[in-house]
C-alpha cells in the first residue's frame, strides 16, 4: 500500500492527516446559494432574456432502507430533445459553460453534456432566471441543485477521460446531475432518499426522454448491489466517510468522488486499486448537504 493508499472507511481527519493543508478553491461552493445569486442578480436583469416558469421542488439526498425491487426507468426509445426545447436561447447555456471552462473543466464531453442539459428545467420558477448562473439554488427539502461547476468538475473526475460503462448516483434531487451524467455513461442509476422528490425527478426527467436513466427509491448509504459493480459512483451529499457499502460496489479500476466531512468538507477521490485495497487523495474544498440514512 502507497503513502496514498488506505484502508476504509476513512475519517475527515484521516484524509486531512494524509495530505496536509487542504488546497483553496476560488470557486464559489454548492451551498452558497443565495448569496452567489444576489451577486449576480444585477447582470442577470441586464443581460439575460427572462426564461419560461416551470416548477420544480426536489432534493440532493441520499436513500435508505434496502429495498431490492428493480429501479424505476425514465425510458422511451427516442433521444434527448435539441438542448434548448424552445424555451431558453443556446447562447445563455454556452456563456455558462464558458465560465465552468475557464474555471479549469477541460474534458469536452462533460461540457458538452453540460451545455445539452437544460438546467432552467430543474429550477423553482421564481429562480428560473438564475437557472444559469454559477450558483448552487434552493430545491426544496433544505436541499439544493449543485452549481455548475461542481457537477461539471465531479462529472470529469470521475470520467477522468475514459468511457463510462455503469454509474450510481446517491442522491437525485431534481435529476440534473443524473441528465449530465445520462450524457457521459452507458447506464445511469441514482438513489433518493425522499419519496415525494424521487417521484419529481421521475417527472422532471421523463419529458426529456432519457432511456439510459434508472432512478431508485432507497438506501444510497447501501448502494445497489443487485446491479454493482460500477465504474463509477458520485455522491451528491457529505458524510464524515464513505460508506463502506460503496466502495465494495466500486470495480476494480472504478472511481468514486464524494464530499467527506462537517462544517470543513473537501472533495475526496477513491480508486479500488484490488480486491481489498483503495487509494484516495483530497482534491479541493467543498460545502454539501449532510449525508443521511433513512426514506422519508
Amino acid at each position: 500500500m502507497t503513502a496514498n493508499e488506505k484502508r476504509f472507511p476513512l475519517n475527515l481527519s484521516s484524509v486531512v492527516d494524509q495530505r496536509g493543508a487542504l488546497r483553496k478553491s476560488p470557486t464559489a461552493m454548492p451551498q452558497t446559494a443565495m448569496q452567489n445569486a444576489a451577486i449576480h442578480t444585477k447582470n442577470l436583469k441586464n443581460n439575460l432574456p427572462p426564461l419560461a416558469k416551470t416548477v420544480v421542488t426536489s432534493s440532493i439526498s441520499n436513500a435508505s432502507s434496502a429495498s431490492k425491487r428493480e429501479p424505476d426507468r425514465i425510458s422511451t426509445n427516442k433521444a434527448l430533445p435539441s438542448a434548448g426545447m424552445g424555451m431558453v436561447s443556446d447562447k445563455i447555456r454556452q456563456a455558462m459553460v464558458a465560465r465552468v471552462a475557464q474555471q479549469g473543466v477541460k474534458d469536452n464531453l462533460v461540457l458538452a453534456a453540460l451545455e445539452a442539459i437544460p438546467r432552467h428545467l430543474f429550477i423553482e420558477s421564481g429562480l428560473a432566471s438564475q437557472a444559469y448562473i454559477d450558483a448552487s439554488l434552493p430545491i426544496g427539502h433544505h436541499q439544493t441543485i449543485s452549481q455548475p461547476y461542481i457537477v461539471a468538475r465531479m462529472t470529469e473526475i470521475l470520467r477522468n477521460g475514459k468511457n463510462l460503462q455503469r454509474v450510481l448516483e446517491i442522491g437525485t434531487g431534481c435529476g440534473y446531475q443524473a441528465a449530465v451524467l445520462s450524457l457521459v455513461a452507458k447506464e445511469v442509476y441514482s438513489i433518493e432518499r425522499i419519496k415525494a422528490l424521487h417521484e419529481l425527478a421521475k417527472n422532471n426527467l421523463r419529458p426529456m426522454r432519457i432511456a439510459n436513466i434508472r432512478l431508485h427509491y432507497g438506501d444510497g448509504m447501501l448502494g445497489l448491489p443487485q446491479v454493482a459493480p460500477f465504474d463509477g459512483i458520485i455522491l451528491a451529499a457529505a458524510g464524515l466517510e464513505v460508506p463502506r457499502a460503496l466502495l465494495e460496489q466500486l470495480a476494480i479500476g472504478g472511481r468514486l468522488i464524494a464530499p467527506v466531512g462537517g462544517r470543513q468538507q473537501v472533495l475526496q477521490l477513491v480508486e479500488r486499486v484490488s480486491q481489498h485495497e483503495w487509494a484516495s487523495s483530497v482534491l479541493e474544498q467543498c460545502h454539501f448537504v449532510p449525508l443521511h440514512q433513512g426514506v422519508v
